[in-house]
This record gives structure tokens, sequence and C-alpha cells, in this order.
């Protein structure tokens, strides 16, 4: 799994700076993780190239298309009612069009297309170049489908728009699909095999970014950890590459090094990491760099071996936490956050506790933590009986959230007297009067606007916090202006 979009911007219809010559109108809605909302982008693009502006307003509409995400169970509830909306439209639009992109795409394009008919159009995250030839289809009156899974394809050529942007930050993507068959996880099965986009593709895309005033980026995929270009192709292939290819690979800290040296006066982020392909030579290179950012995630989603080799995470709970250990050392004062999953079939109360102590042991400043919910076609879900009671998952679930809240105050209260460098992203939700960013370790910092701008670097000194915000005071701009 990797990180959820917060809340707030599920659903959110996205919207781009109109052409003229475009007479179609597309609205467009994403849910579920950040590679999610980074496809729309690209969708958005290909689209504006052929006819189409974005619109807020759901009734004028010509194509209506939803990103969709398959991890839990709630997500792919809350599609479904969209399209339940969408189509109650396209009655009274005829002319209106529905699709439905991304991770569910994949899993149940045959469902919505001819047994339920609710949408026109299905299309897999490895497809969206040819959604052109599909909107053709369509428009001759036949349905269309493509869930094909491509061993190449990064969408490295297409130049996203910014849909969601604040002109602050953005999500530039390095790999695309998952080669770790977690048996929880419909990753593997609705985004393909893993391979690596092409590094100068990467850095022309950031190089563009920074022209244009962006001030932050997020390397993204679903294992950053294990980039690897080679000339292109599947990483699981590698070992087949020419000696000269294997000799001229890049992995990922050494495009994380070339990021930071390019760009010294933006921040580099990245998400997410998988345990055991996170090597000490990355730990290395944060280190260096003042311009990376002092935030890993990495989801761990037990703290039980049992739990976990059932799971088929690659680690095991001291592999997991010699690692952390090494960060703590490595990278002094670097945020840890986690996902976490309780109720796993067979998760005994002894496997719980397990679970708690190794968060007593981490300490992490933030997480994602879930129920366990069966995802159709995984390996746990054709061979695991679902045995937890709900009622038992939801008291364990609990008991994670309340000892993150601890932790997660604990790891703010640290701050107070401190002063840290924030990028300034938009005005608080709170006051309009004061200002909200995030320091090197992902947290939100709160402080009075007095003549700073969005955007600007801003040394803050912490006076103050709740279990999820620092509150301070603005003591001048960063070097990084």
């Amino acid at each position: 799994m990797e990180k959820i979009i917060e809340e707030s911007k599920q659903g959110e219809s996205l919207v781009l700076e109109n052409k003229p010559e475009n007479n179609k109108k597309l609205y467009i809605e994403s849910y579920g993780c950040a590679m999610n909302f980074s496809d729309s982008e690209i969708v958005a693009s290909i689209l504006s190239t052929n006819g189409y502006n974005t619109t807020q307003v759901l009734e004028e509409a010509d194509l209506v298309l939803v990103n969709t995400c398959s991890i839990r169970d709630k997500a792919e509830q809350t599609i479904r009612k969209r399209l339940e909306k969408y189509n109650a439209v396209k009655r009274k639009n005829t002319k209106m069009k529905v699709g439905v992109l991304g991770c569910m795409a994949e899993r149940l394009k045959s469902q919505f297309l001819e047994q339920e008919k609710i949408v026109d159009l299905v299309v897999g995250p490895d497809a969206y170049k040819d959604l052109p030839n599909l909107l053709t289809e369509v428009e001759e009156g036949r349905d269309a489908i493509n869930v094909i899974l491509s061993k190449e394809e990064t969408y490295g050529d297409i130049s996203p728009v910014r849909l969601m942007s604040n002109g602050i930050t953005a999500l530039v993507s390095i790999t695309r699909g998952c080669d770790n068959m977690c048996t929880f996880c419909v990753v593997p099965f609705t985004r393909g095999r893993e391979r690596s986009r092409e590094p100068q593709s990467i850095m022309a895309e950031i190089q563009d970014l920074y022209e244009k005033g962006f001030k932050e980026v997020t390397l993204l995929g679903q294992n950053v950890d294990s980039y690897l270009w080679y000339g292109g192709g599947l990483k699981k292939d590698f070992e087949k590459a020419s000696e000269i290819q294997k000799a001229t690979a890049v992995n990922f800290d050494q495009l994380l090094e070339m990021t930071a040296q390019a760009f010294p006066k933006m921040r580099i982020r990245f998400s997410t990491s998988n345990p055991q392909d996170m090597h000490e030579s990355v730990l290395h290179v944060i280190a260096r760099y003042p311009n990376i950012c002092k935030h890993i995630h990495l989801p761990v989603q037990s703290g039980s071996d049992r739990i976990l080799k059932e799971m088929n995470r690659l680690h095991t709970r001291e592999e997991y936490m010699q690692l952390v250990d090494k960060i703590y050392n490595i990278i002094p004062g670097c945020a840890i956050t986690q996902d976490m999953i309780t109720g796993f079939p067979t998760e005994t109360e002894e496997d719980h506790q397990d679970t708690l102590s190794l968060m007593e042991y981490v300490k992490y400043n933030f997480g994602y933590m879930f129920a366990y919910s069966e995802r159709p076609g995984t390996l746990a879900e054709r061979k695991m009986e679902d045995d937890v009671p709900e009622e038992t998952k939801l008291r364990r679930l609990q008991e994670i959230v309340d000892l993150q809240q601890k932790h997660s105050l604990i790891t703010c209260q640290e701050f107070i007297g401190k002063t840290v460098e924030v990028l300034v992203d938009k005005i608080s939700k709170k006051s309009a009067n004061e200002f909200s960013g995030r320091n090197s370790q992902n947290m939100t910092v709160v402080f009075p606007k007095e003549n700073y701008q969005i955007g600007d670097f801003v040394n803050v000194k912490i006076t103050s916090c709740t279990s999820g915000t620092l509150i301070g005071e603005a003591v001048g701009l960063s070097d990084m202006n």
C-alpha cells in the first residue's frame, strides 16, 4: 500500500486551464493513493490534446471519468455510489459517456460493462494512451475496454498537467507496478509487474516544474526503493541485461542523489518504501543532502513474524527493527511513518501485542491504520479464511490508533523550542491569519502570516503543538529561498 491522499481531496473534481480550441468537456474524479491522482494528471494531459477541457459541473460534461482504487472495500463502495450518481445525470444528458479508470477497471471490467451496464468504457492503468481510440469506439456505439497490463509503459513521454496543484508541490512518477506479491494486496494484479521510468525524462519533468516555480517534488511509485533503470524493461528481467546495461544502470540512491544535486533549491520527497528494498546507501544520500526531506514512509503491516510470513512480507520483525535503528543512527531526527493492517486472517491476541510492542519500539510520527478487508483476487482471499471477528478487528484497530496518537503527540512535543524550516503551501484551515506548511519531517506547521507568502521557505520556532500539528512563530526566511 502507498500513501493515501488526504480525505478532503478524495473525489475532488479536477480542473486545468482551458484551451479555447477545445469544445468537449471532461469531468474527472480521483480516489485512493497518490499514484491514482498522478495518473489522472496524465489522463487529463492526453485528453487536453484531443479536444477536452475540464469542468467541475458534472451535468455539463461530455465525458465523466473516475480513477478508482481497489485497496479496500470501502473505496470500491464509494466508487459504486458515484457511478449511480453519474448514471442518474446521464439519463438526462444522453450524450454523456461514463468511464472507469485505474485499479477497479482492471478488476471489474466485465461486471461494469456487460453485466451491470453502468459504464461505456473501462481503461486500465497502462492503457491511458489508448483513450482517444477507445472514445472513438464509444462514439460509434460500441463498448470500449483496454485493461492490458504493459511491460514497458511508464508515461515518461507525457508531460502531466497539474490538476490539483497549489503551484508549490508536485508528484513525479518514477516506477509503475509492483513485484511484491503481498497476499492481501491487489496492486500486482491491477498495475502489473514493476518497471522503472527513464531517468532523463524524470529530470526533465522536475526541471519543468522548477522553471514553473514549484518548490517540492515527491518521487512516486508503489515501491520507489527498487527503482532500477537499465534501458527499459521489467525489473525482474535485469538479470538478463547485457554487461553494458548492468554497468550503466541507475538505481534509486543514484536517482535520488542526481535529483538533489541538480535542484538544490527544491525539496525532494519519495513514497512509498518497502523495508526489504530500503538499502543503507539510500539512507546516506538522505543524510548527505539538506534538500532531501528527513521522512521515510516505511509500511510494516504487522509486528508479528508469523503474520508477516502469512502476508508474504519479505522482511522479519527483527530485520525491520534493525532497519529502523539504522535510519535513526544515520539520519538523526528522521520521521518514520507506517501502514498497519489489523485483523489479518489467523491473527491472535499475541500477534496483536507484537504489533503494539513494535510500535512502542519505533514510535512512529504518523500512520495509516486499517482493519483487514478481504480483496477479491488476492491470495489471502483465495486461500485464507477471514476468521477474525469484526468486533475484534475494530477493538484492535482502536488500540493501534490510540497508541499512534500517543506517539504522534510525543514526537510533536520533541520539536517544542526548536526552529524548523517550513515550506508554506496554504492558508491554515482554522484561521485566515495563519499559514500552514510542512517541515522536513512532513509534519504540519502553522504560524502567523506576517509578511510571508505561499511558496516561501520560512524558519519557524515551535512554541506548542497538538498530536498532529506544530504551532510556532516565524523567525525569518531560510536559505532555501
